[in-house]
C-alpha cells in the first residue's frame, strides 16, 4: 500500500461513518415521558439534593466514579512534537478507546489551549469535580513534571502522566524478572539510560525503588552524558548527573548490565553490545526503530534478555499493560491519588503474572505451544485476559494499605468476578484471532477478488500480515480495482477462464475426475466446471497450491457451498457438515450453531453439530459450555422439536460425560445464570456461563444471529464451516469488508489447526 493510500485510509477511518472514535451512550431508559422526567426535571433534583448534603454521594448518583479525563495541551504528541491541542485530539480519543476496551473506563478527552503551567493547572483543577481520575497525556517535559506534581498535591482524585509512569511501571516489571533470570541483584547492576526525557526519568526513579543505586545509573540525552559541569540540564536530570568528564555511550555501556533505551533508533551498535556484562539486559524501546535491531542483538549476544516497544518481537513494553488497570483499581476504591505504593503494586503484579502458568487462550492467540517464564517472556502479553483481575486488585489493595482509599473493597472474590465480567464488553476475540493468524500466515484464495469489497479485504489481510492472498477473478478488473484502492503490493492474480490457465485447469479436472469417476463424474463435466471460480479455487486447496479458500460474497450460500461440498472431502469420521457463528456480545463471545447448512437436523445431527462446535470453541481457546436451546425447558413440551433436543442432550450426557452441555432449555434461562440456578439447579449448566447455543433448526439459528447483528450491532464472525477436511469457508451474501477480514483470520487459524493435527497423526 503506498503512502497516499495509507494516509487516505487513516483519514477515512477517523472521519467515517461518524467523525472521531468515541461517543456518549445513555445508560438509563429514556423511551417514555416517565423516564425523561426521572432523567431530568423534576426527578433529577433528588440526587442533586443528596449530593448537596454529602458530596461523596456524587459517586453514588453520577458517572464520576468511572469517568477519567484524558488531558493534553498537544506539546509532545507521539513522535509529532508540539502540534497543538486540536491536532492532539485524535490521539486523546484513541487513549479513551483503549481505556474503554481494556478496563471499561469511560473517558472525556480534554484539549487545553495553553502552555502556561499555572493556567493549565488551574484549568484542570476547575474541571476536576466532573471526573474520578485525570490521565495527563503528551505534555512536554519539563513542564509535565511540574504540572503532575501540583495536580497530585492539589486534587483529591487520582492523577497520572502516563507517558512517564506507564513506561516506568511496565519496564520495571520487566527489569525485576530480567534481573532474576540473569542471576543478578538490583543493588549490584549498572544501568545505562539512552534518553533523559520524562519517560526515562520516571523509569530511573522507579528503578531506585526496586533497589538500583543512583550511583549505578548513567544517563544520556541528545547532547551526551549528564554530568554536573553541564548547565543545560534540569534539576530532575541532575539527580543522575555524574562528576568528572563525560563518557561516550560506547564507553558507558562497557561492563554495563542493563541498557535502557528511550531515545532514537540504532544508537546501540553490536560492537557496544559485545562489551556489556554477561547476560546483558537490553530494553530498546524507541519506536518504530529500536536503539538496536532485535535480530542483530540476539545474533550478537545469545545470552541477551531483550525487550522492545514493538509487538512483533518478544517482551513488548506496552503501556496498555498498565494504565487501564491502574486507573481501574484506583477508581474502584475511590483513591485520592496514585502513589508510589500503587505503582509498585502494579509492577510486582505484572512481574508475578509473567511467572504464572499461561492460559491456553493466550498461547493460542500468540501461536505458541506453551508460553513459559523465560528470556522471551518476562512480562505478560497485552491480550492476556487475566491482567484486569490481577493488576487492578493489586493497585486497589495498595491504595487501601497506604491510606488513600475512600471506598475500601470488602469482598475480593466478588470484585474479581465483576472485573472479569467487564471483559465481555469489547472485541478482544478479534484481536486474539488476528494475532494468532499473524504468527503463521497462510496462502488464502479469495475466489471473488474482482469485487471491490473482497479485494479490499484481501488487501487489509495482507497488510496486517494475516495471510498471503491469491486473487481469483478477471485479471483486468482486479488490476483496475487494485489501482483504485492503492493496492500496489505484488500478489498472485489468477483468472481461471484464460488460456494461460489451460494447463492447470486440465490438470485439476483430471485429478477431480480420477477421484470421483466411480461417483457419477465424467471428465468433460470436470473440465467444464474448472472454468468456474469456486471449483477452481477448491481444487487449488485440494492440490496443495493454496492453504485455504474464501468465497460467497456475491452468491447465495447454497449455490456457493454446492461446488465446495462436491470437491472438498469431509474431515475423517465426520458425517454431517454444519456452520457456527461467533457473536461478539457484551457478555463475551457466544457461538451459535447451525446457522447456514441444515434446515431441520435430527437428534443425532444435533449431537454431532454440538460436538463439532465444541471443538471449534476450543480452537479459540475457550472451554465450551453448550445449551441446546428450545421453546421448552427440560420436558415441559412433547413437541418433536423439543424432544429431539432432549434426546441429543441425553446422548451427549451418556457418551461425552465430560462435556458441559444440557437441554432442552429456553434461551433466557441458558443465558441468565441466576434464573437457571434458581429454577433448574439440577442442570449441568447451573453455575456456568453458557458460551454456545445449539438450535433446533436453521430458521432459529440464522434469524437469531442476523437479528443480533443488525439490531444490537453485534460483530459476527462466520459462518465458520464445521467438519470439512480443508480450510474452506463461505461468506454470507454481501458480507462487509470487516467481516471478510475476520474470516480470513479464521481460515488461517483453521489451516494452522488442521496442519497441527496432521503432523500429530503422522507421529
Amino acid at each position: 500500500m503506498n503512502q497516499y493510500s495509507k494516509r487516505r485510509e487513516a483519514l477515512l477511518y477517523h472521519a467515517k461513518p461518524h467523525p472521531g472514535k468515541i461517543q456518549v451512550v445513555p445508560t438509563k431508559p429514556y423511551a417514555t415521558q416517565r423516564d425523561l422526567s426521572l432523567a431530568y426535571s423534576p426527578g433529577v433534583a433528588e440526587p442533586c439534593l443528596e449530593i448537596a448534603k454529602d458530596v461523596n454521594n456524587v459517586y453514588k448518583y453520577t458517572a464520576k466514579g468511572n469517568l477519567v479525563a484524558v488531558i493534553s495541551n498537544g506539546t509532545a504528541v507521539l513522535g509529532l512534537g508540539d502540534i497543538g491541542p486540536e491536532a492532539s485530539k485524535p490521539v486523546m480519543e484513541g487513549k479513551g478507546l483503549l481505556f474503554k476496551i481494556f478496563s471499561d473506563i469511560d473517558v472525556f478527552d480534554i484539549e487545553v489551549d495553553t502552555k502556561d503551567i499555572d493556567k493549565f493547572v488551574e484549568t484542570v483543577k476547575n474541571i476536576a469535580p466532573t471526573f474520578g481520575g485525570i490521565n495527563l497525556e503528551d505534555i512536554k517535559a519539563p513542564e509535565s513534571f511540574e504540572i503532575e506534581r501540583r495536580l497530585v498535591e492539589e486534587l483529591d482524585i487520582p492523577v497520572m502522566h502516563d507517558d512517564q509512569h506507564g513506561t516506568a511501571i511496565i519496564s520495571s516489571a520487566a527489569l525485576l524478572n530480567a534481573v532474576d533470570l540473569a542471576g543478578k541483584t538490583m543493588e549490584s547492576i549498572k544501568v545505562v539510560v539512552s534518553g533523559a526525557g520524562s519517560a526515562a526519568l520516571a523509569c530511573a526513579n522507579l528503578y531506585l525503588l526496586l533497589g538500583v543505586k543512583a550511583s549505578n545509573i548513567i544517563m544520556f540525552d541528545k547532547d551526551g552524558m549528564l554530568v554536573n559541569s553541564r548547565a543545560d540540564i534540569s534539576d530532575l536530570q541532575r539527580k543522575y548527573a555524574k562528576d568528572g568528564a563525560a563518557l561516550s555511550l560506547g564507553e558507558a555501556v562497557k561492563g554495563a548490565d542493563v541498557f535502557l533505551g528511550l531515545s532514537v533508533g540504532n544508537v546501540l551498535s553490536s560492537e557496544m553490545l559485545l562489551t556489556m556484562n554477561n547476560d546483558p539486559i537490553v530494553f530498546a524501546m524507541a519506536n518504530p526503530i529500536p536503539e538496536i535491531d532485535y535480530h542483530v542483538a540476539i545474533a550478537t549476544r545469545p545470552d541477551i534478555i531483550m525487550a522492545t516497544g514493538r509487538s512483533d518481537h518478544p517482551n513488548q513494553v506496552n503501556n496498555v499493560l498498565g494504565f487501564p488497570y491502574i486507573f481501574r483499581g484506583a477508581l474502584d476504591v475511590r483513591a485520592t491519588k496514585i502513589n508510589e505504593a500503587m505503582k509498585m503494586a502494579a509492577v510486582r503484579a505484572l512481574a508475578e503474572l509473567a511467572k504464572a502458568p499461561v492460559p491456553e487462550q493466550v498461547n493460542i492467540a500468540y501461536g505458541e505451544t506453551k508460553l513459559n517464564f523465560g528470556r522471551d517472556y518476562i512480562i505478560p502479553k497485552p491480550f492476556d485476559p487475566r491482567l484486569i483481575a490481577v493488576v487492578a486488585p493489586a493497585v486497589a489493595k495498595a491504595a487501601m494499605e497506604s491510606g488513600v482509599a475512600k471506598n475500601p473493597i470488602q469482598d475480593w472474590d466478588k470484585y474479581v468476578e465483576e472485573l472479569l465480567e467487564r471483559l465481555g464488553n469489547d472485541n478482544k476475540m478479534v484481536r486474539l484471532l488476528t494475532n494468532r493468524a499473524k504468527t503463521e500466515p497462510k496462502r488464502i484464495v479469495f475466489a471473488e477478488a474482482d469485487h471491490l469489497s473482497v479485494l479490499k479485504a484481501a488487501q487489509i489481510a495482507m497488510e496486517e500480515g494475516i495471510c498471503t492472498p491469491i486473487l481469483l477473478g478477471n485479471r483486468e478488473t482486479i488490476n483496475e480495482l487494485k489501482e483504485e484502492i492503492g493496492f500496489d503490493a505484488e500478489v498472485a492474480i489468477i483468472d481461471p477462464k484464460t488460456e494461460e490457465e489451460d494447463e492447470r485447469r486440465l490438470r485439476y479436472a483430471q485429478a477431480y475426475w480420477e477421484s470421483r469417476q466411480r461417483r457419477g463424474v465424467n471428465l468433460l463435466d470436470a473440465q467444464k466446471w474448472m472454468r468456474e471460480r469456486n471449483y477452481f479455487a477448491s481444487m487449488m486447496v485440494n492440490e496443495g497450491e493454496a492453504d485455504g479458500m474464501l468465497t460467497g460474497y456475491s452468491r447465495s450460500y447454497p449455490s456457493t457451498v454446492k461446488p465446495i461440498m462436491q470437491l472438498i472431502d469431509r474431515a475423517p469420521g465426520v458425517t454431517k457438515i454444519a456452520t457456527t457463528n461467533m457473536m461478539l456480545t457484551k457478555r463475551g463471545p457466544i457461538f451459535l450453531s447451525d446457522t447456514a447448512i441444515n434446515p431441520n437436523p435430527s437428534a443425532d445431527d444435533i449431537a454431532k453439530i454440538a460436538l463439532m462446535t465444541a471443538r471449534t470453541v476450543r480452537m479459540f481457546g475457550m472451554e465450551p459450555v453448550l445449551a441446546l436451546v428450545s421453546f421448552s425447558n427440560f420436558g415441559s413440551s412433547t413437541d418433536p422439536s423439543a424432544v429431539k433436543m432432549r434426546e441429543a442432550a441425553a446422548y451427549l450426557h451418556k457418551n461425552h460425560p465430560d462435556l458441559i452441555v444440557d437441554g432442552e432449555i429456553q434461551a433466557d434461562f441458558a443465558l441468565n445464570s441466576e434464573m437457571l440456578k434458581d429454577k433448574f439447579p439440577f442442570s449441568k449448566l447451573a453455575g456456568k456461563k453458557v458460551n454456545t447455543l445449539i438450535f433446533a433448526n436453521l430458521d432459529a439459528a440464522n434469524i437469531t444471529y442476523k437479528l443480533l447483528k443488525e439490531l444490537d450491532k453485534v460483530v459476527s464472525i462466520g459462518p465458520i464451516m464445521l467438519g470439512m477436511d480443508k480450510p474452506v469457508h463461505v461468506f454470507q451474501l454481501g458480507a462487509s469488508v470487516e467481516e471478510m477480514v475476520n474470516m480470513a483470520a479464521v481460515v488461517v487459524v483453521d489451516a494452522q489447526e488442521k496442519e497441527k493435527r496432521l503432523k500429530m497423526a503422522k507421529k
